[in-house]
């Protein structure tokens, strides 16, 4: 079975849960209410305990069965969480899945975790495989056409009334960034003194964001502006931000840049990339600096020092993620801070 977001509600709420759902998207937020919402469907049936697994290189991918077939001492029935980094499980790891697709557990729920997949991935046999045992989840990205209806049932969702103006300023301010959106619904519920706002109101509330914010260190850093993205960083850092939130936030950036590059190689104009991608407006010229600025050889080398970070973040690696953050910020600003040689070095620490 293959739903969408908005329909995984209703599925939920029928009292019976597939025995493995696979989630697919780049939009954090909708994938992490998604996820959320079909564990707590399983604790109220009765799955009260949960294994997490990471598959990242070197993964045994046995361990999904051996974790299927064990016994707990102390729940009858378990989640087993499986979280694919790159969504390409390789050809154990989609054996392995097709064999537990093809008996599932009645006393396990598998939730399967993964970036967007490609069209080319979707018809895999392990996708097919669950998509014929469970339930496949495409989350799909809000466009900028559908982001003020979006952003209006969330401000209802939260007992807010909105003017028309007052959501096309907040869907302005986010630029499609739903994180951010859903950030300032929550502060609107702590600082408006009634539950109704007009465009006056947003534009004052939504201006005090605070000094250092992600979205400020990612243009920053595409405007290759590395004193102001270093100086935003350090603040985000003494402000309490969480370095996974930031190398998501750029993680995505350097995404869309390599994808950008890849597409004008094979000869696609600027323009026409850069609308396939849904770059905003107001963004495609901070974006072309950095693609200007910004060889493809040096973005694979952000690439892979991001993915050190998330190691790092984890405790699989030993390194401190803010000053590889840091580092990370200045290649995308277009300092060789690294050399390939080295950069393999630190990553080997």
């Amino acid at each position: 079975m293959r739903l969408r977001t908005e329909q995984l509600t209703t599925h939920l709420s029928q009292g019976q849960l597939a025995p493995v759902y696979l989630i697919s998207g780049d939009e954090p937020l909708l994938a992490q209410e998604a996820a959320d919402a079909i564990r707590i469907a399983a604790r109220n049936l009765g799955f009260s305990e949960r294994e997490l697994l990471h598959a990242e290189s070197g993964f045994d991918w046995d361990t999904v069965l051996t974790e299927a077939n064990s016994l707990s001492l102390f729940a009858a029935k378990k989640i087993i969480e499986l979280r694919i980094p790159n969504g390409k499980p390789g050809d154990k790891g989609s054996k392995v899945l097709q064999e537990y697709a093809s008996k599932p557990s009645q006393d396990n729920l598998l939730l399967v975790i993964t970036p967007k997949l490609e069209s080319a991935a979707t018809r895999s046999k392990w996708v097919k495989a669950i998509e014929t045992a469970g339930v496949f989840i495409q989350v799909w990205p809000v466009t900028p056409e559908q982001l003020p209806v979006w952003i209006g049932k969330r401000l209802q969702q939260a007992g807010i009334q909105a003017s028309r103006q007052a959501v096309d300023i907040l869907a302005d301010r986010v630029e499609g960034n739903l994180l951010a959106a859903v950030q300032e619904i929550e502060k609107l519920k702590l600082l408006l003194p009634e539950d109704e706002v007009d465009a006056v109101t947003m534009s004052t509330v939504v201006a005090d964001s605070a000094r250092f914010n992600v979205f400020s260190l990612v243009d920053k850093s595409l405007e290759g502006d590395a004193q102001a993205a270093c100086r935003t960083l350090r603040g985000l850092r003494d402000e309490g931000a969480e370095a996974t939130v930031i190398l998501w936030a750029l993680a995505r950036e350097l995404r869309t840049l390599i994808k950008a590059k890849e597409a004008l190689a094979a000869g696609d104009h600027l323009d026409w990339v850069l609308k396939n991608l849904a770059v905003w407006e107001k963004r495609k010229s901070l974006v072309k600096m950095a693609l200007k600025r910004l060889p493809a050889n040096q973005l694979q080398q952000m690439l892979r020092l991001a993915g050190g970070i998330d190691r790092a973040i984890k405790g699989m690696r030993t390194a401190n993620p803010w000053d590889d953050l840091c580092t990370l910020t200045l290649m995308f600003c277009g300092n060789p801070v690294l050399a390939p040689a080295n950069l393999r070095q630190a990553l080997k620490n």
